[in-house]
Formats: structure tokens, C-alpha cells, sequence
């Protein structure tokens, strides 16, 4: 992170930290990406510095002569924003009829997987820097680095995490090949439109079968990452036992990145609110040891972690729960009043600090 002045901030600038008011309670809260209307609030407040990504939301590097100090390793925000541009420009190569580079795929995806993997809890934050309109290439890569971070917490060998990393990444390659009205249409498609999207995997699987550096495990995820254990996925409509274990992992990645995010017709949710509907309404369909290893690997409520409630207030978690592992009972802050959230359903966790 970059601590800046004020009056260097520029629309597109993300927030690497809160923005603490008079009363030390965040006014603006980190991950926010700078707005005209936000300047003028830093401004209302007084606030002279900040501490923003290195990087603009777009992905483009903030280069600042009055930079006051900056960290010198490479930050997996910063990463990942650098990776989500790179993707896209591969993916109108493809839409233009250029084949997949799959050397580029991995250098963009697996050192991502490496840093992201010392930095969790970075990946439930990057939601805040999609826009509806780069929505596809935000989830192409966190696809791809959350599935390699799933089969890490399974405990697959180093080449399979690869291998499912990347499976992740280009589960939705085929997009490339649906037609942009289609693609970038801003309201509810129709059953048409729908049928077409969905042939998608069929057209990804066509453009990854003949890459030799993928395995067939990867490449049978790429088709199969939207079927679903009690049959009733797409395209082929296959039940559990023929779906490969490497789709498994990418279909709850997918689901859940796609779940998170600001999408064209889709408002998105808390991290922690699609989780809980995935733990509760998806058992049939997706499967059960990799949605354990989403709330294991990803998640990870341990006892004093910090969080922020969704009514604002920052908690501290004091006792997690098996049977409902996003509903822990925390300890507010500001008042120290303990609140068991499985008995508040009005209540849930937003994020993590």
C-alpha cells in the first residue's frame, strides 16, 4: 500500500485501509475505490492522507512523486487487479479467433494462487473492485485462484492445485465465443439467449481439448463446471458419480465468486450471506467436501478475528460454530455486548478486518 495525500487522489484510487472519522469509526472502509463524491467527504472531514493500493481499480499502477511511503514487495490486491486486465486482453484475443496461450494463462494465474495463498482473506475483499461491466474477467480469474486454493485445502499435490487452478480460470473461455449482444446484454436474458450461454462449456471444452499442458481432468472441468450432482446442471446433465472431481471443486469457486459479485442483472452479496445459502440450499448440487473447504480454507472464522457486522459495528468472533459456521457468537467492540448471530437472522457478518 501507497500512503498519499489528499489532494494527489484521483477517481479510480483504491483504499488500502479505513478512513477513520472524529470518533475512530470508519467513515469510508478500505477496498473503496475513490469517487468525485468521496473526495469531497475526505475533504469535509479533514483528511490529509490515506493509504491506497499501488494500483488503480482498473489495474493500471498509481505512480505518485509524493508517495509519503510505500511497501516494496508486489501486493496481491495489486496482483490480482494486474492479472483481471491481462485476462481480458487475452479473452478479446479469443473472441478475435486467437487460440489460448496456455503459457500465458499460467504465468497469470499460479505465482496469483502462490501470493494469494499467504493472503486468504484478501480474495472476499476483491469483490469490491468489479464492475457490472468487467464482471467476466474478475471472475475468470478468482475462478481460478479460489479453485486452486480449494484443492490446496482438500489436499491435492501441487501439480493437481495447478492443474484445478487453471481449469478454473478458463471454465468460462468459452464465453468468448457467444455473441457479444448476448454477452453484454444489461437485463434478464431470455430462454433463448440463455440456451445460448449455456453451450458455453461445450465451447470452452472444444478450445482447451487439444492443449497438452492441461490434463484431461482440467479440461473435463472446463465442460463440467455447471453440472451438478443431482443432475440437473448443464450442458450434459450428468449426476455426481460421472462428474470429474476437478469439476466438483471449480463449480463451487464459480458459484461462489459469481454469488459475490456485481453482475449485469445481479446485485451481489456478502461473502459470508452466499456462503450461508450455499451451506444451506445447495447440498444437492454442489459438493459437500469442497463447500467445507471453501468455509475451512476461505473463511476461517477464528476466535478473535475482527469483523464487520452489517449494520456497521465491528465485532470480535469469540466462538465459532460446526453447525452453522458464518452465524459465530462475537463480542461488539464499542459496547462489549456478546451476540450470538444465529439468533439474529436480521444480522450477518460483511467482512473481515
Amino acid at each position: 500500500m501507497v500512503r498519499v495525500n489528499r489532494s494527489r487522489l484521483r477517481e479510480g484510487c483504491v483504499l488500502a485501509d479505513d478512513v477513520l472519522g472524529p470518533t475512530k469509526r470508519p467513515i469510508i472502509p478500505k477496498n473503496t475505490i475513490i469517487t468525485e463524491p468521496l473526495l469531497h467527504v475526505l475533504e469535509k472531514f479533514l483528511i490529509d492522507e490515506v493509504e491506497i493500493e499501488p494500483v488503480l481499480a482498473n489495474g493500471e499502477p498509481f505512480f505518485e512523486e509524493d508517495v509519503i511511503g510505500a511497501t516494496a514487495h508486489r501486493q496481491p490486491i495489486s496482483s490480482y487487479l494486474q492479472a483481471v486486465q491481462r485476462y481480458k486482453q487475452l479473452f478479446q484475443s479469443w473472441q478475435s479467433g486467437l487460440p489460448i496461450e496456455i503459457r500465458e494463462i499460467r504465468e497469470l494465474i499460479i505465482p496469483l494462487l502462490e501470493q494469494m495463498a499467504h493472503a486468504k482473506h484478501d480474495l472476499l475483499t476483491v469483490r469490491h473492485y468489479a464492475s457490472k461491466d468487467d464482471y467476466l474477467y474478475h471472475h475468470a480469474v478468482s475462478v481460478g485462484v479460489i479453485a486452486g486454493l480449494l484443492a490446496m485445502e482438500l489436499g491435492y499435490s501441487e501439480g493437481e492445485c495447478y492443474q484445478v487452478a487453471l481449469a478454473g480460470a478458463l471454465a468460462d473461455c468459452g464465453m468468448a465465443k457467444v455473441s457479444k449482444q448476448v454477452l453484454w446484454k444489461s437485463s434478464a436474458l431470455t430462454e433463448a439467449e440463455f440456451n445460448e450461454v449455456k453451450q458455453h462449456p461445450i465451447f470452452g471444452y472444444r478450445m482447451v481439448q487439444k492443449i497438452p499442458a492441461l490434463t484431461h481432468g482440467a479440461k473435463l472441468a472446463v465442460l463440467q463446471h455447471h453440472e451438478r450432482k443431482d443432475g440437473r446442471g448443464y450442458p450434459l446433465g450428468i449426476q455426481a458419480e460421472k462428474i470429474h472431481p476437478y469439476s466438483l471443486i471449480v463449480a463451487v469457486a464459480d458459484v461462489f465468486h459469481a454469488m459475490t459479485s456485481e453482475r449485469l442483472y445481479r446485485r451481489k452479496q456478502s461473502p459470508f450471506r452466499a456462503i450461508e445459502t450455499i451451506w444451506r440450499e445447495q447440498p444437492s448440487k454442489l459438493d459437500a467436501q469442497a463447500v467445507a473447504a471453501l468455509i475451512n480454507g476461505l473463511i476461517g472464522l477464528q476466535k478473535g478475528t475482527i469483523v464487520r457486522l452489517s449494520d456497521g459495528q465491528r465485532a470480535e468472533v469469540i466462538s465459532a460454530r460446526s453447525d452453522d459456521p458464518v452465524r459465530p457468537i462475537v463480542k461488539i467492540i464499542e459496547t462489549g455486548q456478546l451476540l450470538p448471530l444465529n439468533q439474529r437472522r436480521d444480522l450477518f457478518i460483511d467482512e473481515i478486518l
